[in-house]
C-alpha cells in the first residue's frame, strides 16, 4: 500500500467490516481464525505493518433495533452513534487481544491525538458520534501517510445498487470519488449500509487518498491487493 520510513517494508491501513465479525447473530470463529493466520503471515514472511479497522456488524444493529424498540421516542443520532461505536471497540479489544503480542496495547479511538508506535499490528475503533470507523481510517492513513485504505466488507465490487436486493446490480471496477459521492449520497446516517461512508469519501477526495474495495472472504485476492498486484474487487480514487 505504501512504504514508510520505518523497519518495515509496507504499511497497511485495512477497514475490516462488521459483516465479517459478526455477520448473523454471532462472533464468525471460523473466519477470525484464517483472518489471524493471515495477517500473522503478513507481519512474519512480508514485515508488514497494520492498523486495523474493526466494524460493528450486526451486532451493532442488534443494540440500535433494541434501543428503538424498547423505548417510545426517537433515537437520537448521536445516541445510535454510540451505540455503534461501542461495539466496535468491543470488536477492537477481542482482535487486540487475539494479537497481544505483536499489537500495541492501547485501542486508538481518539483521532485528534494518534498515538505513534512502531509496533507492527495496531488495532482501531470507532470515535465520537458523526464520525464512522471509515472517517477515522482514512484520518489515521493521513497521519501515517499512507496513500490507500484496503475495505474487507461481505462484497466482491462497490455496486450501482444492493446485490442483495437486486441481482442486476452492475459492479464497478474503478471509479473516482466524485463518482461515489454521487451513487451514495453526502450524508452520514448511523447505520446506513454504504460501502463507504460519504464524509469519508469526501476526506478521501480532499486528500488524494485511494480506497480497495473487496470481499474479505477472499484472503488471498486481500493479499495481491496488498501487493499491488490485479485483484477482484473496486479501486475508488
Amino acid at each position: 500500500m505504501n512504504t514508510m520510513a520505518n523497519n518495515y517494508s509496507d504499511t497497511v491501513v485495512l477497514k475490516l467490516g462488521g459483516s465479517l465479525i459478526y455477520p448473523n447473530g454471532g462472533l464468525d470463529v471460523d473466519y477470525i481464525k484464517e483472518f489471524y493466520k493471515f495477517i500473522r503471515k503478513q507481519v512474519a514472511e512480508k514485515n508488514r505493518r497494520f492498523f486495523i479497522f474493526t466494524g460493528g456488524g450486526s451486532l451493532m444493529r442488534h443494540y440500535r433495533d433494541t434501543g428503538a424498540e424498547v423505548t417510545d421516542h426517537k433515537l437520537t443520532k448521536d445516541d445510535l452513534d454510540w451505540l455503534g461505536i461501542h461495539v466496535t471497540r468491543l470488536n477492537a479489544h477481542l482482535f487486540r487481544t487475539i494479537f497481544r503480542d505483536l499489537a500495541h496495547p492501547n485501542i486508538i479511538f481518539d483521532y485528534d491525538t494518534i498515538q505513534k508506535t512502531d509496533k507492527p499490528i495496531v488495532i482501531a475503533a470507532g470515535w465520537k458520534p458523526g464520525w464512522s470507523t471509515d472517517y477515522d481510517a482514512v484520518v489515521l492513513a493521513q497521519d501515517y501517510h499512507v496513500n490507500a485504505v484496503l475495505k474487507m466488507g461481505n462484497t466482491d465490487f462497490v455496486y450501482d445498487k444492493d446485490p442483495r436486493d437486486n441481482p442486476d446490480a452492475k459492479p464497478f471496477h474503478h471509479m473516482s470519488w466524485a463518482e461515489y459521492i454521487k451513487l451514495v449520497g453526502a450524508e452520514w446516517v448511523p447505520g446506513k449500509h454504504t460501502p463507504f461512508d460519504p464524509i469519508a469519501a469526501k476526506l478521501a477526495l480532499e486528500l488524494k487518498i485511494k480506497a480497495y474495495f473487496l470481499n474479505g472472504k477472499d484472503l488471498p485476492n486481500a493479499e495481491k491487493a496488498i501487493n499491488g498486484e490485479k485483484f477482484i474487487g473496486t479501486i475508488i480514487e
